[in-house]
C-alpha cells in the first residue's frame, strides 16, 4: 500500500485559490501526500494581486499547528508565518519556508519587525528556505543583478542562518531562468531552464515550495526534491 505523508502547510488564505493554503492542499494532493493546514492569515487577492489582509491571533494559529501535530505527526511543515517555539516543541523532520515578504505585484506583506523577527527565531529551525529575488534583498540587505550576486546572496544567507537555501532567480533579466541550490555543506547547485513566458505566476512560489516539501517527506533527497517540484511546476 503507498504511503502518503502528512504535510502541514502554515499560510495564508488565497480566497481565489491560486496561492497560500489553497495552492499548498492542491499540491501535496497531487504528489501523493495528505494535506493539513493551519491558517495565518485572511487575504483579499486574485491574479491581480493583494489588496488586504488580516492575521489570525497567535493563539489560534499555535492551536491549529498543535493540534495537527498532536494527532497526525507531519513527517513536513510547509511554512509561511509561524510561532518558532512549535516548531521546537514537536522537531519535525523536514521544514520549507517560503518567506512570503513580498508579493508579486510589489506590496510588501510583512512589517520590518516581523521581518527581524522571523530571521531572529525562526530561520534558524528550518530545513529550506526559499526566497526570490526580491525577498533575499530583504533578507540580506544586497541587490541582486545576476548569478554571481545570487551567490553571494546564498552563501550569505547559509551562514547566517546554517541551513538550506534555494534562491529563485526567475526575476533576472534574459532568456534562461535559474534557481540556485546553496546547501548548508556549502555544495552549489544551479537548476537553469529555459523562461516561459507567461503572465500565470500566481501562486507558482507557494507551489513549489509545498512539492517540495512533499518530495522530501516521501524520502527524496534535497537536490532531487527540488528538481522534481520544479519538474511538476
Amino acid at each position: 500500500m503507498e504511503r502518503h505523508p502528512v504535510i502541514l502547510s502554515i499560510a495564508g488564505s488565497d480566497c481565489s485559490g491560486g496561492a497560500g493554503i489553497q495552492a499548498d492542499i492542491k499540491t501535496i494532493s497531487a504528489l501523493g501526500g495528505y494535506a493539513a493546514s493551519a491558517i495565518t492569515a485572511i487575504t483579499v487577492q486574485n491574479t491581480l494581486g493583494v489588496r488586504a489582509v488580516q492575521s489570525i491571533s497567535p493563539d489560534m494559529v499555535r492551536g491549529q499547528i498543535e493540534a495537527v501535530m498532536d494527532d497526525l505527526q507531519p513527517v513536513a511543515i510547509k511554512i509561511v508565518r509561524v510561532i518558532s517555539d512549535c516548531l521546537q516543541k514537536y522537531s519535525p523532520a523536514y521544514v520549507v519556508y517560503d518567506p512570503v515578504m513580498v508579493s508579486t505585484s510589489g506590496r510588501k506583506l510583512m512589517t520590518d519587525e516581523a521581518i527581524e523577527e522571523i530571521k531572529k527565531e525562526l530561520l534558524p529551525l528550518v530545513t529550506l528556505i526559499t526566497p526570490n529575488i526580491d525577498e533575499a534583498k530583504v533578507l540580506t540587505g544586497k541587490n541582486i543583478h545576476n548569478i554571481q550576486d545570487m551567490q553571494a546572496a546564498a552563501k550569505m544567507l547559509t551562514d547566517d542562518y546554517q541551513t538550506n537555501i534555494l534562491l529563485k532567480g526567475g526575476h533576472l533579466e534574459g532568456d534562461n531562468m535559474c534557481d540556485l541550490l546553496h546547501t548548508s555543506e556549502f555544495i552549489y547547485h544551479i537548476y537553469e531552464e529555459k523562461k516561459i513566458e507567461s503572465h500565470n505566476l500566481h501562486g507558482t512560489g507557494c507551489t513549489l515550495s509545498s512539492a517540495i516539501a512533499t518530495y522530501l517527506a516521501k524520502g527524496y533527497p534535497m537536490r532531487e526534491s527540488i528538481q522534481h517540484a520544479k519538474t511538476y511546476i
